[in-house]
């Protein structure tokens, strides 16, 4: 039976919404790179599995930046993945800097942006402080809300600052590279006004900016919500209001909530049933798994494109010995 969101739009716009295309395209670019290897196994066959990693979510892993981005579930997907491959680290109370939480990034995506954990990292610790030490947990609300809501947020510094500046900022916003995201602290001839931004104006401009723009945003109830329990309030202390906020999360749909951040028990019965296939592992899991979560200090290994289950398994046995990306892909 077909849902109601799905009857109410027409069939261009539903496939659309659910960037349908964008999928196709990447299936077909990925069965002309490996058609050698696909013509063994068939073509219906790897369109199967294509699209089964897709709902998944694990269609992500080891791709570009680009793709990961590329849709609200390629995100949603990534977020999710990076919670189930590095909990662990929350689970053994690790505290990472902000360059050790990027190379996590980067072992799910080779070309995973500085600047976005950047920008997660300022939420969390409000300040310039780059090197100091973050909880999991923190940083993985904090990068979930820089993360999926970032073109969102690019436009939210601009009006925060027009506002902070005195203009306008009730017209249309075209974010910039250079947008005041990294600015929170006023200027020293400002330094006797009152710290931030008035909330019900800032609010205001959050709802016009909201119905102007058709991409991801939070529900404008829920920032409403977050706005009316304050008279004023700085950028980075709306932004971790936000990674904060119960709602938020729940409507993102990405990670569980903060009480079962550790828990997974399905990634956990998956991993002792791989672990217990390699003989002489399991006695020295305990004693290596904290290592085995932080960065490491050699090169990563160089990510790859999405390949059918037989193909991935063909390359790993061919590799350096190294398969913990795939079977955390397979998971």
């Amino acid at each position: 039976m077909l849902s109601p969101e799905r009857l109410a739009l027409p069939d261009y716009d539903y496939l659309a919404q659910r960037h349908v295309l964008t999928y196709m395209e990447d299936a077909v670019c990925q069965l002309l790179e490996n058609k050698e290897d696909i013509s063994q196994h068939g073509i219906a066959r790897f369109f199967t599995e294509y699209f089964n990693s897709v709902c998944q979510g694990t269609h992500i892993l080891f791709r570009e930046f680009s793709f990961i981005q590329a849709t609200p579930h390629n995100r949603a997907s990534f977020l999710r993945a990076f919670w189930r491959c590095f909990r662990t680290v929350g689970k053994n109370g690790d505290l990472l800097t902000m360059k050790e939480y990027h190379c996590l990034l980067q072992l799910l995506c080779p070309d995973f942006p500085l600047e976005l954990t950047q920008k997660a990292a300022r939420i969390v610790l409000m300040d310039d402080a780059m090197d100091c030490l973050m909880s999991f947990s923190d940083f993985l609300f904090a990068f979930q809300i820089q993360f999926y809501y970032s073109e969102f947020l690019e436009s939210v510094a601009a009006i925060y600052q027009d506002l902070l500046s005195g203009k306008n900022p009730n017209t249309v916003i075209v974010p910039t590279s250079s947008s005041g995201q990294h600015r929170q602290r006023p200027a020293v001839g400002e330094a006797s006004m009152p710290e931030g931004v008035e909330a019900s104006l800032f609010y205001q401009c959050l709802e016009n900016l909201c119905d102007r723009h058709k991409y991801s945003c939070p529900p404008p109830a829920l920032i409403k919500e977050v706005l009316s329990n304050v008279q004023r309030l700085t950028f980075y202390g709306f932004l971790m209001a936000l990674s904060k906020h119960h709602g938020i999360n729940q409507a993102l749909g990405a990670l569980p909530d903060k009480a079962d951040l550790m828990h997974d028990p399905a990634m956990d019965e998956e991993l002792e049933r791989l672990l217990a296939q390699i003989p002489g592992l399991v006695n020295s899991v305990t004693a290596s798994a904290e290592a085995s979560c932080l960065p490491s200090r050699t090169p990563h290994r160089v990510g790859f494109s999405w390949r059918s289950l037989h193909h991935a398994r063909k390359v790993d046995a061919e590799s350096d010995g190294s398969t913990e990306e795939t079977d955390e892909s397979e998971t």
